[in-house]
């Protein structure tokens, strides 16, 4: 099947993270389906500008914001661009269709009060070394959770005091890491050796010393931050917007930040001088006499 072709064109060649693979499956699955409720075919490589502007109207009529019906675009422009390069169309149905406008979101992020305040289990089990590790990974190194997931033993340099990280499209860069990082990890793996007998090829383990699933990921931080935090979003990646929030609060370049964090473009990272403006707009606003 085409689908199934193009799922795999992104697997192998684009190297896009199981995660986005899975949304860009789900969006041409919805594709599909509106494609033969709506007029009667499966075959893609038929669909029209109109065909796909009328499936716009749907997603529009289904109130789903501008920023989610932009990600199913961007999943047909590659799809019809894959379809292009394998010479099945002559021509891409994406022609003139446009991105929707969003506003610029700011990235959330925990304080540093707030951060302070995270606690663990007063043990000295498997569990707790794991979870404080898995933290203070994600913030004090801004990774991404596929990226915390996938770490092995061998990406730890103690005398470097370096982290290699394998980011999105099989690009790896070094993070440094601290000396108290490096007592972390070398505590958590002692437990960890003295917990399973036989264990999975990662740094980091599940409670039954399997690979960490991202949802695994998501609860323990989602946990972590309930009781120290307002914020709806408790994610790990809000703990990657605060590493960069905070550096950038401490006086780290942007140019800095962008190599630390992974990014191919210096502007996806600038989103954190805005986050950054707007404390100093609110600060100003509270402080000053005539603020």
């Amino acid at each position: 099947m085409l689908v199934d072709k193009f799922i795999l064109y992104l697997k192998a060649e684009k190297r896009f993270s199981m995660l986005t693979v899975d949304a860009y499956q789900s969006d041409m699955q919805q594709f599909i389906e509106y494609m033969r409720d709506n007029y009667e075919t499966t075959d893609l490589t038929e669909v029209s500008t109109v065909m796909v502007k009328s499936y716009l109207v749907h997603l529009k009529a289904k109130n789903l914001s501008n920023r989610s019906i932009n990600r199913k675009l961007t999943t047909l422009r590659t799809f019809y661009k894959y379809c292009l390069r394998e010479n099945l169309i002559e021509k891409t149905p994406m022609t003139g269709i446009k991105s929707l406008r969003q506003d610029k979101v700011l990235p959330k992020f925990v304080t540093e009060s707030d951060i302070n305040k995270v606690s663990f289990a007063d043990d000295d089990g498997f569990a707790t070394h794991r979870d404080r590790l898995l933290f203070e990974l994600l913030y004090q190194t801004g990774m991404r959770q596929a990226e915390l997931r996938g770490l092995v033993d061998s990406d730890v340099d103690r005398a470097g005091l370096l982290l290699k990280v394998h980011g999105k499209r099989n690009k790896d860069r070094l993070v440094p890491l601290s000396h108290q990082m490096i007592r972390l990890i070398e505590q958590y793996q002692t437990v960890r050796e003295a917990a399973f007998a036989s264990h999975a090829d990662r740094l980091l383990l599940n409670d039954r010393g399997e690979v960490m699933s991202p949802y695994f990921v998501y609860n323990k931080v989602h946990h972590m931050l309930e009781g120290v935090t307002t914020l709806k979003q408790k994610s790990p990646h809000v703990l990657r917007h605060t590493f960069a929030t905070h550096l950038l609060d401490e006086g780290a370049s942007l140019v800095a930040i962008q190599k630390l964090l992974g990014h191919e473009d210096l502007a996806t990272t600038q989103v954190y001088a805005h986050t950054t403006i707007e404390q100093l707009k609110k600060i100003h606003k509270q402080a000053h006499p005539k603020g």
